[in-house]
């Protein structure tokens, strides 16, 4: 009887060693800048030790909470044994966590949807390498705090396909152009030429969102203006017609029909830098033509004139634009560029953009500020 006692005691003695050399091997694999406080923790009980085994990311939630989350409820239900899809809630994280290792943690868990449609859908995109899990795990977070949880979905989708191509950098232009294309009643959204959709590449999307900006940019420019001054006059050359490109709406038009980058010159006409023309025939738009005085030239020239798709326009085409612009007493011109930046945007087009986002986050994000910013744009 003895011996069966003392054999039964070297078996738990055995299998306590072995979870302890278990709990230690993972308390290793935790970042270096969690180490300190995840062992401080762990050191406090078995059972909050034993969540670098069965539950890592807690043992995180609990170690380094989250800024107004007190998690000393939650480290005495751990301490209690409650269920950890309990304490899961209790601390305020997903339970499908806990398929992450502890080096996939680098701060405290950002927060994520706790809602078991997102978690069933997420699980389908959970990344296999721990290099990418903590740069997925921001990422699915930020998305979910600037954008919406489908976006999120792609997100962590794209990133487990081919994180090398997935250009993070600009994801909150991404998150804003996704929000926005679910509000058709927005004025940012009628600015969108075409909207997000899960089913897009990466590549497509950052084309896209990028092409939105210069938009929206364009329009917080020139707002509903008309440009007064377009320096020339209409007319028509060697059966070609010379349209004046005056509001965002013409600009907008003339991009989409001839497939150019015109939303990007909004601040070179608000500026006096440049004025833009139709070149059309017979009511058909035939080549996109930009007039504008280089720094080291008094007077204006041709800067651009480009076809459809920014190839070349037909020789033809040059010619009858040279006529037309020796037809004018370029002299008189006002062509005095403004110092650049000095007109700002429209606070009242600025504010009317982002209002209905700012309303739905109830935050203003420093990224997004109140006062009208190119920079802050040009950094989205």
């Amino acid at each position: 009887m003895q011996s069966s006692l003392l054999r039964a005691e070297r078996r738990v003695d055995a299998q306590n060693s072995a979870r302890s050399d278990l709990v230690e091997r993972k308390l290793r694999r935790y970042r270096p800048e969690l180490q300190h406080k995840v062992r401080a923790l762990a050191g406090r009980h078995s059972r909050l030790a034993d969540l670098a085994v069965s539950f890592p990311a807690l043992l995180v939630a609990l170690s380094v909470p989250r800024p107004g989350f007190n998690p000393e409820f939650a480290i005495a239900q751990v301490i209690r044994g409650v269920p950890l899809a309990e304490l899961a809630r209790t601390a305020q994280i997903p339970v499908w966590l806990r398929k992450f290792a502890p080096d996939a943690f680098v701060r405290a868990i950002p927060r994520l949807p706790l809602e078991n449609d997102f978690s069933r859908r997420i699980v389908n995109h959970l990344p296999c390498s721990s290099k990418v899990a903590p740069v997925w795990i921001e990422a699915v977070a930020n998305t979910v705090e600037w954008g919406h949880e489908p976006l999120a979905i792609w997100i962590a989708r794209h990133l487990v396909r081919d994180s090398k191509n997935v250009n993070l950098q600009r994801l909150q232009l991404i998150s804003l152009w996704a929000w926005f294309s679910a509000r058709p009643e927005t004025q940012a959204h009628r600015t969108i030429k075409r909207p997000w959709t899960p089913s897009m590449q990466f590549g497509t999307a950052i084309q896209d969102a990028h092409k939105w900006r210069a938009a929206v940019e364009l329009y917080a420019t020139l707002s509903d203006e008309v440009i007064a001054d377009v320096w020339m006059q209409s007319q028509t050359v060697d059966g070609y017609d010379f349209v004046p490109l005056r509001t965002f709406t013409d600009i907008a038009e003339e991009a989409d029909i001839m497939r150019n980058c015109l939303y990007l010159y909004g601040d070179t006409l608000l500026h006096n830098c440049s004025r833009l023309w139709s070149v059309r025939k017979g009511g058909q738009r035939i080549a996109t033509l930009q007039i504008g005085c280089n720094s080291d030239q008094p007077l204006p020239s041709v800067y651009e004139l480009k076809s459809v798709g920014n190839k070349a326009a037909p020789v033809e085409v040059w010619r009858a634009a040279r006529r037309w612009l020796q037809m004018h007493d370029l002299m008189q011109l006002n062509t005095d560029r403004l110092e650049w930046d000095s007109v700002p945007l429209h606070r009242t087009v600025w504010m009317r953009l982002w209002k209905p986002y700012w309303l739905a986050k109830r935050r203003i994000p420093d990224w997004l500020p109140l006062a009208p910013s190119r920079s802050a744009l040009n950094a989205l």
